[in-house]
């Protein structure tokens, strides 16, 4: 591919990055996270209870709370979690949306606001310039088995994910590698690299890939973006893992110059 055709490709990735944020139901109008207890929580700002008993959580409100689902109207509900990848999404008005969520063992309701100010005031996310020296074609050594490790995110929890394998390519000479983590068919890698916290969000960075073939996998940093957490407080950002800690600068990527 030529390099203008690579930067364009990543000038559109660009454009729907940034759509996909600001949207309605974007990290940007994240206005809450609530952590349930065992028995019955009544999260500040938002109306009914949430019951939870057994490892299931269940919504009872009265019929002027508001609460819908799929634009039927919800009194009580036991609620599906992200973790089914199908869950329910309660809209709450005509701006706001409740979602249940699991983590480790925990659940949290995640509240969305489309009128929230980080929406409304967002101005861009800054980048480094376009580098296609930064499109680096990297050696896949996949694993016999996906290998199972212990990810730490934002919060402290711990999860349990896959490692199919790892990329190995070089940088300056120097030989280095990252290792995805989860399932499916595309690679998703979270790393940090020397502009961390400096030129670049500190927690780190997360970079997605197309599945290896023919033993290669592209590893394209200018596309490497800002997890959740730079955006919000209330997201469950996974933190990188030692390996993938890159003792070098990756000038390449979204930038970040601010808090949330």
């Amino acid at each position: 591919m030529s390099t203008g055709a690579a930067r364009a490709e990543w000038e559109a990735w660009r454009r729907e990055r940034v759509a996909r944020l600001v949207g309605e139901r974007g990290w940007l109008s994240v206005v809450a996270l609530h952590w349930l207890e065992p028995g019955e929580n009544r999260p500040e700002g938002l109306p009914g209870t949430f019951t939870l008993r057994d490892g299931a959580v269940e919504l009872s409100a009265a019929a002027g709370d508001g609460y819908a689902q799929g634009g039927a109207p919800v009194e009580r509900r036991v609620l599906v979690s992200d973790a089914s990848g199908k869950p329910d999404l309660l809209s709450l008005g005509p701006s706001r949306h409740v979602m249940l969520l699991a983590r480790g063992g925990k659940f949290a309701l995640r509240v969305w606001d489309a009128g929230a100010p980080a929406r409304r005031n967002f101005t861009g996310i800054e980048t480094f310039p376009f580098d296609p020296a930064w499109i680096v074609e990297a050696r896949w050594e996949g694993f016999d088995e996906a290998r199972p490790v212990m990810v730490t995110d934002v919060t402290g929890m711990e999860a349990e994910r896959l490692v199919p394998g790892r990329a190995v390519f070089s940088v300056a000479g120097r030989e280095l590698a990252l290792e995805p983590t989860g399932e499916g068919a595309a690679l998703a890698f979270v790393f940090r690299d020397a502009t961390a916290g400096v030129e670049t969000y500190g927690a780190g960075r997360f970079l997605s890939a197309a599945a290896p073939a023919g033993g290669r996998v592209v590893l394209d940093f200018n596309r490497a973006f800002n997890p959740p957490c730079a955006f919000t407080p209330f997201a469950t950002c996974p933190l990188p893992r030692p390996g993938n800690v890159l003792p070098v600068r990756v000038p390449a990527g979204e930038r970040f110059a601010g808090g949330h």
